[in-house]
Order: C-alpha cells, then structure tokens, then sequence
C-alpha cells in the first residue's frame, strides 16, 4: 500500500516543478543576458531595476491606480459585451427568422479585429471611459454569441418537436432544455471572450488613454523608461494568466457531470 501511495503524493510537487522549469529558465537567461550586456539596457533592462521599478510604482500608488481603472474597465465592458452576446446568440440559434437576417452580418462583421474599430471609435466617443468600454464589450460579444449559437445549434431538433407537440412556453424551454444542453461550449466561448478582451483593452489603453496599465507602458516608452513597459508587460501577462486559470477553474467546477 505504501508503496502505491507515495507516487501519488510526488506527484503534484513534481508537476507544480515541472511547470515552473520553463519561466524560472526565463529569468535565469534574463539575468545572464543583462549581467553580461549583450543587449544594452535601453532595450532590456535587468531584472533588479525592473523589481526596483514595480516597487516604486507601487509605493507611489501610480501602478495601484493604473490597474483600479483596468479591472474596471474589463469588468463592465466584458460583463455587457457577454450578456448582450449570450442573449443575441441563444436567439440567433432558437429562432429561424432572427439567424435568416442577422447571420450573414453577423458572420462578416465578426471577421472584423476589434483593434481595427479604435480609430472609428475614439472620433465617435472621444479617449473617455465609454471608448474603452465599447471595444472590451465589442471583443466579448461576439466569441460568447458565436458559442451560443452554434451551442442552441447542436441541440437535437426532436428536443424542439417534442416541445412543440407539448406547447412547452420560449422560457421553461429555454431554462430546462437549452440551458443545460449549452452551458459547456458557453463557458469556454466566455473563457476565450475574457483573455481576448483583456488584450484588447491594453491595446486600447496603449494607443488612447490616460489611465491604465496600457497606458502606464505606453508613458514609459515616451520617458525612455523600459523598466517600466516591462513592469507593465509582466503584469499584462500576470493578470490575463490569472484570469484564465480562474475561469478555467469555475467552468471545471460548473460542469463537473461533463466527465461523469
């Protein structure tokens, strides 16, 4: 018995190691690349000065602030991105008449990058708050329709007759027989609708904004100080890494019969 055991118990430790090989691997070519000034440091800084850079920021309340605004920004443009996409696309696959005259723009307008609006979008709303809501809501909207489309899609159609045949009314429907059929491939489409709206408000914030952690890298690059874009690239990565892994983590604990 103990010998069956103590491999299960290796395990994890091993795999969490196994894991951190690649970015500790990372830092150690980082350090040796710095200390040995084969880049100069205008072009990438060493790690000690970009820890010195992150401490400062954050004493300052500057690097607090600049992720205050980007989190709310995130929260309130993918919650109304997704809620509209997930209404739009549910409607899309139940109701013939709605996909007949919204797919085909659907379908084109989605090809469309959501970075190639920001220049449309900063003359009709300005750099305000409303610009940088409307293209995190525009980047969520359209992967979370897209999934519940194609969700309410795959449901069997006899689900549909049999309804039909019992005069079952468009909510208990859409409560009993579609809901429980779609959350899986909803979930992963709001997944994939949250990293892509994560990107697309640093990019935004890059190219118009006054706040912001965008923002916060795009003054670094003007004041020559790239201790500070790193500090913002690290944290970019950080908090796009954090929200996957914890959405990755709700949907495993949402669809836990998925695997039963």
């Amino acid at each position: 018995m103990n010998a069956i055991s103590t491999p299960r118990k290796l395990a994890i430790p091993l795999d969490a190691f196994v894991a951190l090989i690649p970015p500790l691997a990372m830092v150690a070519l980082w350090i040796v690349v710095t200390g040995a000034e084969w880049v100069p440091e205008q072009l990438l800084v060493p790690p000690l000065k970009v820890m010195e850079a992150a401490a400062e920021l954050w004493d300052s309340g500057e690097l607090a602030e600049h992720l205050r605004k980007s989190l709310y920004r995130l929260s309130l443009g993918f919650f109304t991105g997704a809620s509209l996409g997930l209404v739009f696309g549910v409607l899309m696959g139940l109701f013939k008449s709605v996909e007949d005259y919204c797919a085909p723009f659907f379908n084109a307008f989605r090809q469309v990058p959501s970075i190639a609006f920001i220049p449309m979008l900063i003359l009709i709303f300005g750099i305000e708050e409303t610009f940088k809501i409307v293209i995190v809501a525009k980047a969520a909207f359209f992967p979370v329709a897209l999934a519940s489309y194609d969700s309410v899609k795959g449901i069997p159609r006899h689900y549909f007759e049999v309804a039909k045949v019992y005069r079952c009314p468009v909510w208990p429907l859409i409560q009993q027989v579609v809901v429980p059929a779609t959350v899986p491939q909803i979930l992963t489409g709001l997944r994939l609708s949250l990293s892509r709206s994560w990107m697309v408000l640093v990019a935004a914030e890059l190219m118009a904004a006054d706040s912001g952690i965008g923002q916060m890298m795009e003054w670094g690059r003007q004041m020559f100080r790239m201790d500070i874009v790193v500090v913002g690239v690290i944290i970019t990565g950080l908090i796009g890494f954090t929200l996957d892994r914890s959405f990755k983590l709700l949907e495993s604990r949402l669809v836990r019969w998925k695997t039963r």
